[in-house]
């Protein structure tokens, strides 16, 4: 029989400590960690809420001022040890009206975060802990249901396509990840130098229908060289789910733990959460990439082309109709410098 695991663990404590509280304080089960962290499994009284506590052993002070604080969690930097010693401790807590189902997410990702810290000093671990709670601050922001729409989930995937060719070019894995700035909402997906390039993706067999979402997001005034990829899929059994093409790209980048935790974050940031992996089924087949120009001859609209009565717009392109030669992935990123 397999070892129970940290997560596994995770929950047992919160289970075995529910309702075990009277008075003011928290009830803890030490969890097994590999790093040099000590990481409990708590409730905390009044309230029984759920929470992890993790306690530095080289850390002498952690500002208030760093801690984040977001929709149904707080972070609170303990006064005493709660199970004796000289560390200085943080605990992380469920609001009360904080879902209970994403506060587990959240907490078994700072879990498994931790643990895998086994040779990183206790400054870094807490770093990384706290860059970890902001990008799911902002992920509770931006995406309260917890997966991502079908529509959200065929645009990652496009995304995704883009990025792996993109390092396939030649693309520099540090450059590539930075220039990704679909997940923060950015105005094009990706942005190389002083260029930009926006990614659509489809399923439809009949025509490429792209929604642009502003009259900025395709103005080539803004940026130049600018550039849509359209990335035609299918649904079919001998393709990839996102997880797994994403699995696919974290394996590229197991040499270099910076930009893996990088990537990590990004796809957070996208929606895709470590913990739902197992909710997306659909297997996408890429059937072609074409990579088009914007330029004064390509369908589009933008705030110079419209009567300025018109305030904000949301339109759609036929992309199969819209007579632009298709010059490559390679192509493009040449034009913008990144090869």
């Amino acid at each position: 029989m397999a070892a129970p695991s940290n997560i596994d663990g995770l929950h047992a404590a919160w289970r075995a400590l529910a309702g075990a509280g009277g008075g003011e304080g928290w009830n803890t089960i030490r969890l097994s960690i590999s790093s040099s962290c000590t990481v409990l499994a708590g409730r905390r009284s009044p309230g029984d809420a759920e929470a992890i506590l993790v306690g530095f052993r080289h850390v002498k002070a952690i500002p208030e001022s760093q801690l984040p604080q977001g929709h149904g969690f707080e972070v609170i930097r303990l006064r005493d040890d709660p199970i004796g010693g000289n560390r200085t401790w943080l605990a992380l807590a469920r609001r009360a009206g904080g879902s209970p189902e994403l506060f587990a997410m959240m907490a078994e990702d700072l879990v498994r975060l931790i643990d895998g810290c086994e040779a990183v000093e206790d400054a870094a671990i807490l770093q990384r802990f706290l860059a970890r709670i902001r990008t799911w601050q902002d992920f509770m922001d931006r995406h309260r249901e917890g997966i991502l729409s079908e529509e959200a989930e065929l645009g990652l995937f496009g995304e995704l396509i883009v990025l792996s060719e993109m390092i396939d070019a030649g693309v520099p894995v540090k450059d590539a990840l930075d220039a990704w700035l679909g997940p923060l909402e950015g105005l094009q997906d990706f942005v190389l130098g002083s260029g930009g390039m926006e990614v659509k993706a489809t399923l439809s067999g009949a025509g490429f229908p792209a929604t642009v979402s502003s009259l900025e997001q395709l103005d080539d005034t803004l940026r130049q060289p600018l550039f849509l990829a359209a990335v035609r899929l299918s649904l079919h059994p001998s393709g990839k789910t996102l997880p797994v093409l994403a699995d696919d790209i974290k394996q590229r980048l197991r040499e270099t733990p910076a930009m893996l935790e990088t990537f990590d974050v990004r796809l957070m940031q996208a929606g895709l959460l470590p913990t739902c992996t197992g909710r997306y089924s659909r297997s996408f087949l890429k059937l072609s990439l074409v990579v088009l120009p914007v330029t004064d001859t390509f369908p589009h609209l933008t705030r110079s082309k419209v009567h300025p009565a018109i305030r904000r717009a949301r339109y759609e392109i036929d992309l199969d109709l819209a007579e632009t030669r298709d010059i490559g992935l390679a192509g493009a990123l040449e034009l913008m410098e990144a090869i």
